[in-house]
This record gives C-alpha cells, sequence and structure tokens, in this order.
C-alpha cells in the first residue's frame, strides 16, 4: 500500500525525472514519487475505461491492470481510442494492451481478461486503488467493502450518453498536501496604521500544509433516506443525476438507480438499436424508483430517455479527465480530492458539472 506523505522510498531514474519533468514541476518530485510507486487495477475498457488508462499511463504509475472479459464490438470501438480497426471479436482489455502500453512505456501495462466478478477478495488488495467502470451496483458496492478494509483506495465511474458521474472512497483518513501561499509577518518599525499589524500575503513564496480528508463507503454514501426532513432540505442542492446515475436505497436492500437498474434487469445497458422499447421500460424504472423514495416523477423529466444511450467520446473524455485527475491526486497525495460524487450533464454545456459531497 502508498506510504504516508512522511515516508519516500521510491527512487525515480534520471530517464524517469526526465520523462516526467513537467508533471514534477507541477506537483513536486515527492508526489511524482508517490505516484511511480502505485499500481492501479482498472475494470471496464469502454470509453470511459480508455480515457481513464491514458490520463494514469501519462502520469506515470509503476502498473496498470486492464480487466475486462468482454469481447470488442463496433458499438464499444465508437468512444474507445485504445482498439486498433478491425479488433471485433478480441477480447476489450488485450486489444487495448499495445496502444495503451505505446503510449508510456516505462508504465507495466497488464491485460487480465477473466470476468470481475470472478475474482477472489484478495485480488483487490494488491493494488494501492481499484477503479471500476461499467459494473453492476452490487458489485461495486461488494469490492468497496473489501478495499475499505485495507485502505484500497476505491473509484468508481460511468457514461450514458450525455451524462456521467464519479465516485471515491479513499478511506475514513487520507492524508494530502495542498501548497499555499505564505503568509509574512510585518517588519518591525514600519509606521501604524490600520493594515500594519495583519500579516501579509506574499505571491512569490508558498508553504507546503499537511491535511486529512474523511470518505464514506459507497454502502454509506446510497443509504439516504430521502422521507426524512434532512434529506428533503438538501434535495435542492442534489443533482437529478444523482437519481438517474447513481444507487437509490431502498428497505430491502438497494434499489438501484434508473439506468444501473436497467442495467441489472436486462444485463445490458440501454441500446439505440432498441429505443422504443429501452424508453419505455426507462421511463417505467423511473417512476418505480422515484416513487418507493417519496420523490416526485418529475424530478427526472421524461425526455430524459433521449440523452443516456450509448457513450458519448466528449462525455467520456470529460468525466475520464476528472476521474483520472482524482486517482492521481489521491495516489500522489497531493492537493484537495473531490468528496463523493462528481456528476456531469452533457446538456448544460461543455464543463458544467454538479458536485455533491455525501460527508
Amino acid at each position: 500500500m502508498l506510504d504516508t506523505v512522511e515516508k519516500e522510498d521510491t527512487v525515480i531514474s534520471e530517464e524517469e525525472a526526465a520523462q516526467y519533468d513537467r508533471q514534477i514541476r507541477l506537483w513536486g518530485l515527492d508526489a511524482q514519487k508517490r505516484l511511480r510507486g502505485s499500481h492501479v487495477l482498472l475494470v471496464g475498457l469502454r470509453g470511459l475505461g480508455a480515457e481513464v488508462a491514458k490520463n494514469l499511463i501519462l502520469a506515470g504509475v509503476k502498473g496498470l491492470t486492464l480487466l475486462d472479459h468482454e469481447e470488442v464490438t463496433e458499438e464499444s470501438c465508437r468512444a474507445q481510442f485504445l482498439i486498433p480497426v478491425g479488433s471485433e471479436g478480441q477480447n476489450r482489455a488485450q486489444a487495448s494492451l499495445e496502444r495503451a502500453q505505446y503510449l508510456n512505456p516505462m508504465v507495466d501495462v497488464k491485460a487480465d481478461t477473466e470476468p470481475v466478478e470472478s475474482k477472489p477478495d484478495e485480488f483487490f488488495l494488491q493494488f494501492d486503488a481499484v477503479c471500476l467502470t461499467g459494473c453492476p451496483r452490487d458489485l461495486m458496492i461488494r469490492i468497496d467493502q473489501i478495499c475499505s478494509q485495507k485502505n484500497v483506495k476505491v473509484f468508481c465511474g460511468d457514461v450514458f450518453g450525455y451524462h456521467g458521474y464519479m465516485f471515491s472512497n479513499l478511506g475514513p483518513e487520507h492524508h494530502y498536501v495542498e501548497e499555499k501561499l505564505k503568509a509574512v509577518k510585518p517588519s518591525e518599525g514600519t509606521s501604524d496604521g490600520p493594515d500594519t499589524k495583519k500579516p501579509k500575503v506574499d505571491p512569490s513564496e508558498t508553504t507546503m500544509v499537511k491535511k486529512t480528508a474523511s470518505f464514506c463507503s459507497l454502502k454509506e454514501a446510497l443509504e439516504i433516506d430521502w422521507t426524512s426532513e434532512k434529506a428533503k432540505a438538501s434535495l435542492k442542492r442534489t443533482p437529478a443525476d444523482y437519481f438517474l446515475l447513481q444507487v437509490a436505497p431502498l428497505p430491502s436492500p438497494f434499489a438501484p438507480s434508473v439506468l444501473l437498474k436497467f442495467r441489472t434487469d436486462k444485463g445490458r445497458d440501454p441500446q439505440p438499436s432498441s429505443f422504443a422499447d429501452d424508453s419505455t421500460i426507462l421511463r417505467q424504472i423511473r417512476d418505480d424508483v422515484l416513487e418507493a423514495q417519496g420523490l416526485a416523477s418529475d424530478l427526472i423529466p421524461d425526455e430524459f430517455v433521449s440523452y443516456c444511450f450509448s457513450e458519448m467520446a466528449p462525455v467520456c473524455a470529460v468525466v475520464g479527465g476528472v476521474l483520472g485527475q482524482e486517482i492521481v491526486k489521491a495516489l500522489s497525495q497531493r492537493d484537495a480530492p473531490h468528496r463523493n460524487f462528481f456528476f456531469f450533464d452533457g446538456l448544460k454545456g461543455s464543463g458544467v458539472v454538479d458536485y455533491f459531497a455525501t460527508k
């Protein structure tokens, strides 16, 4: 597992220092050392997974394992730039391996073609971070609980059409450092005045401040009783994407969100080829999920079905950029992380996001 900010053991070679010179200048040698000593598991090599893989490899992690048992299809190639043309029928992780490795030969990139559901608990504990994309709700909760016990950082993400999200669980005590402008005390002998005794900020001097953030588990983040007065008060600042993309809890034991329930029930995501039928199912799921939580069905308007089919490359790029950045920040222990959700709504325009902190 990763060392805390006080302990730095990873050695950066001269070749690596040259390769990562710009990053070292940006976030410091210590942060790059921690990143260089990290091993990451990435589950799911669709469009979002490809974006995350690219960002982690270019950032310079020690090792990245690409895990996906699905075969390449025409649909999966539309937003996935790591898979060469003509790879239909091949395993997605294996087909992505060559181009992924080419991005940075200094990173040890591996492909695992087994189903993630078949992996024993011990498998996930060999990594410093696990990133789950395109996974069912029960699987995400299971892996998050396994990793939380051993301080393995967990990230989840998905893209449905114009909508995307990420979730992070960095444990009850995530230590990191943040660069702050240094306050300079006024020199003695200066003239009296209202601002004389106030410390001034020197933009040319900075100091590193150690901080700690606390994260809840995925299960805890989803156990919100929306019929309570406290939850109702926070509903206005909760993006509708929370209910569209995430898991909404019910008494026994979890009721998935609209899109994740569709994935669970049908064993697939909504398909453009069956738009009419899938749209009817999605609207019914929407009504059932929101009614069970005492929420109005117009919280998610009927037209949502027009914007949640397939992965869109621009949305994958935005969500994958944020997700990759959060993994890099967590592993390098540099800068304040998101807590715990990030939502992106492409209908609001490029770069418009909703952020919902659960703790």
